[in-house]
C-alpha cells in the first residue's frame, strides 16, 4: 500500500483492504498487458465529493479503481478534494480528466472524470462536452433538443496504435422512463452521427455511465442500442445497483471490428452477504456515502491491432495488382 496523505493505515483499514481484494479476485478481471488488452469501466461514486468520506473509504475506492486502465467516474461534485486523495492512493502513473460543473447548481453540480493509467493508454487530446445538434434560424445558429441537464462527457485515449473514444453521461431520472428513453435516443443519434462523420479520426465509440436504465427489456435501453452501439455479453442481465435488480449503468460500444470488444465483464460486488462486512456499525444509507449505491462495471478491449495493420497492407497491394 503506497504512503500517501491520508495518514497512517490502521489494523481495521488493513483488514477491509484485504476484505475488498478478495472481492475484486471474485470478479476474474483478467490481467493487462501494454498494447494487448485494455480494462474499461464505469461507476457511479455516489456524490463523490460531496459527503465526508473516511480515509479507509478513499482506500478501499482507490483499491477498486486500481483494476482498471481507464474508468469513468459519475457523480463526481464540484470539490475535487476526495479525487485528489485518491489520486494519491494510487500513485504517480495515474491522471485525471474531468468536465466542468454547471455553477447555477444545474446537475447538482456533478462532473465526469475519467481516471487513467498512463502507463496502459495515453490521453490523445480530445475532452469536450457533447452539444445538442444546431440548427439555423436566420443569422442565427439555435440548439435543438435535448437538453441533457448534465452534458455527456467524451474522452480520447489511445492504446499503442489503438485509438478509441469513451463517452460518459448521467441521465436524469425524474421524468419516466419514456422520458429516459428519449433523451438516450438522441444521444445513441449523436453518436452515430459522430462516429460517421468523415472527419472523425478516432471510430470507436465506449459509451458509458449512469443512464437509468431499469432493465434491457425497457424502452430506454432500446433506444441505446437502436444504431451501431450494442452490449458485451458480459454484461447482458447485469444488474448495477447494490440490489443487483437493476441495469442502471451500461456500457455500450460501436466497435470498428468484430472481436475488438471481448464477451467478458461485469461488476465488482464490494460486499457479501452485509455492508457491515465492509464497514461495522453505519447503516446501509451511510455505507452508500462512503462507497456508493451502485456497482462498478467492467469489459475487456482487444486492443492489439498491428496484425489487423499488416493485413491492411496485404490487401493494398492484391487489390492494386488485381
Amino acid at each position: 500500500m503506497r504512503h500517501s496523505s491520508l495518514g497512517p493505515l490502521t489494523p481495521e483499514g488493513a483488514l477491509r483492504i484485504k476484505h475488498i481484494r478478495k472481492m475484486i479476485e471474485r470478479a476474474n478481471i483478467p490481467p493487462t498487458k501494454v498494447d494487448e488488452n485494455l480494462i474499461l469501466g464505469t461507476w457511479n461514486i455516489r456524490h463523490f465529493g460531496a459527503q465526508p468520506r473516511s480515509a479507509d473509504a478513499k482506500r478501499l475506492i482507490a483499491e477498486i479503481i486500481n483494476c482498471y486502465d481507464v474508468i469513468a467516474l459519475t457523480e463526481v461534485k464540484d470539490d475535487l478534494s476526495d479525487l485528489r486523495d485518491v489520486l494519491d492512493v494510487l500513485g504517480p502513473y495515474w491522471h485525471a480528466v474531468y468536465s466542468d460543473y454547471d455553477a447555477d447548481g444545474a446537475g447538482n453540480l456533478e462532473r465526469i472524470a475519467y481516471v487513467y493509467d498512463k502507463r496502459m493508454v495515453v490521453f490523445t487530446g480530445l475532452a469536450a462536452e457533447a452539444s445538442p445538434p444546431r440548427i439555423k434560424v436566420g443569422d442565427d445558429y439555435v440548439a435543438q433538443a435535448p437538453d441533457w441537464w448534465r452534458s455527456p462527457y467524451m474522452v480520447s485515449f489511445r492504446a499503442g496504435n489503438f485509438d478509441f473514444v469513451m463517452l460518459a453521461v448521467h441521465i436524469r431520472y425524474s421524468g419516466g422512463v419514456r422520458a429516459r428513453a428519449a433523451k438516450i435516443g438522441q444521444l445513441a443519434d449523436w453518436v452515430e452521427r459522430r462516429r460517421n462523420a468523415p472527419s472523425q479520426q478516432d471510430k470507436d465509440f465506449v459509451l458509458v455511465g449512469d443512464f437509468n436504465i431499469p432493465s434491457r427489456r425497457s424502452s430506454a435501453f432500446k433506444a441505446l442500442t437502436k444504431h451501431s452501439l450494442q452490449a458485451p455479453r458480459g454484461m447482458i442481465g447485469q444488474g448495477t445497483n447494490l440490489r443487483e435488480d437493476k441495469s442502471y449503468d451500461q456500457i455500450v460500444h460501436s466497435p470498428t471490428r468484430e472481436g475488438r470488444f471481448t464477451d467478458k465483464g461485469g461488476v465488482i460486488r464490494f460486499y457479501e452477504d452485509t455492508h457491515e462486512e465492509v464497514f461495522e456499525g453505519l447503516s446501509l444509507h451511510e455505507f452508500t456515502h462512503q462507497l456508493s449505491d451502485h456497482l462498478p462495471l467492467w469489459i475487456e478491449v482487444d486492443s492489439w491491432i498491428e496484425g489487423e495493420q499488416l493485413d491492411a497492407v496485404i490487401r493494398g497491394a492484391q487489390e492494386d495488382a488485381g
